[in-house]
């Protein structure tokens, strides 16, 4: 009997894994909001890490989290660094990339409590009186990335807080 419940089990495991690993290698998740603000006044807010704790939802996830801010000042070439509590882990942003004042290429590295390496990206499009702003990360999908995928959706977290994030800076950016 234990003998069969061993087989059954690990033939479990073993279609977890194989139907893991048939999800893709990659991932990308985007939200968009409208703001009734021209692109001028949402860029420098996005543009600037320093400006990011007026709208961010992740800053809020842990006041006593230590911020550490090097390279250019704004734009390309800022960097920001965190470590923080287990809600917010530890990781560094680069900009890498700007063309002001539509679109802001972010390189994004998780150090923990994942290590994981993307690419974030905010595009502003002015719409008459309001601007369409878009938040979206994508990157390469690893197992372990798969695996949670089974068992979490993932898109929708991540989503969720991309949709907290926009509507903060709209907050900001309609004041």
């Amino acid at each position: 009997m234990l003998k069969t419940i061993a087989i059954v089990v690990a033939g479990l495991v073993a279609a977890l894994l194989i139907f893991a690993a048939t999800k893709p290698d990659t991932f990308r998740v985007e939200r968009a909001t409208t703001v009734k603000a021209p692109p001028q006044k949402i860029f420098p807010l996005i543009n600037d890490f320093h400006n990011w704790s007026s709208w961010s939802p992740y800053e809020k996830l842990d006041p006593a989290m230590k911020r550490t801010y090097s390279g250019a000042p704004n734009g390309k070439g800022a960097v920001y660094e965190w470590d923080g509590n287990r809600n917010v882990g530890k990781g560094r942003m680069e900009i890498i990339d700007t063309a002001p004042p539509s679109e802001i290429k972010i390189k994004l590295d998780f150090i923990q409590p994942f290590e994981g390496h993307n690419v974030a990206e905010f595009t502003l499009t002015p719409n008459a009186d309001s601007t369409n702003v878009t938040w979206a990360m994508q990157g390469p999908n690893s197992f372990l990335g798969k695996l949670m995928s089974v068992f979490f959706n993932v898109e929708r977290m991540v989503g969720n807080d991309f949709e907290t994030g926009l509507a903060n800076l709209k907050a900001v950016a309609e004041k």
